[in-house]
């Protein structure tokens, strides 16, 4: 994947008179480090599904992985649109961001293999996963992986209050 730099702006109707931007390569730096992120997609009848889960970053992308048979990955057929979020859940200091992006599926072998390695340098042997059929197997039958590049994303500063937008 190429990596774009985006376009940032700061929106100052939504923060303190002395905020700065955020730089994306400090919002990188928190994507790459953050454990926890939250999937948000739609279900069929239009109503939103959020669910928590893993995910690494890697050469300008976040990937997930999930079972075939969960919501999320049933939602992800019909609509691959997603918006993943990840932060510090607290009100004074750090910084929240918000990634929208389409979802699409890898099925290679070697960036599977290459993303599995990266899941467990990440979260441990607990994740371990092996490369089989276009997905992750770890005891559950085959889990679709899936990338998103970042179309839009929005860091929400807290010390001192800010809104950065990157548009890519």
């Amino acid at each position: 994947m190429t990596l774009k730099e985006p376009r940032t702006e700061l929106d100052t109707r939504y923060g303190e008179p002395e905020a700065t931007a955020t730089a994306w390569t400090e919002a990188v730096g928190l994507l790459a480090e953050a454990e926890l992120f939250w999937l948000s997609t739609v279900r069929p009848d239009g109503r939103p599904h959020v669910t928590p889960l893993l995910a690494v970053w890697a050469d300008g992308a976040l990937y997930f992985c999930t079972g075939a048979a969960e919501r999320k990955a049933m939602n992800l057929a019909r609509n691959p649109e997603v918006v993943l979020t990840t932060g510090v859940n607290a009100l004074h200091g750090g910084c929240d961001l918000v990634i929208e992006g389409t979802a699409v599926r890898v099925t290679g072998h070697s960036r599977l293999t290459a993303l599995a390695k990266l899941w467990e340098a990440k979260y441990g042997a607990e994740w371990h996963f092996e490369v089989q059929d276009g997905g992750f197997t770890g005891g559950q039958g085959v889990a679709p992986v899936f990338e998103v590049a970042p179309r839009t994303a929005f860091g929400f500063g807290k010390a001192p209050y800010s809104q950065t937008r990157w548009q890519f």
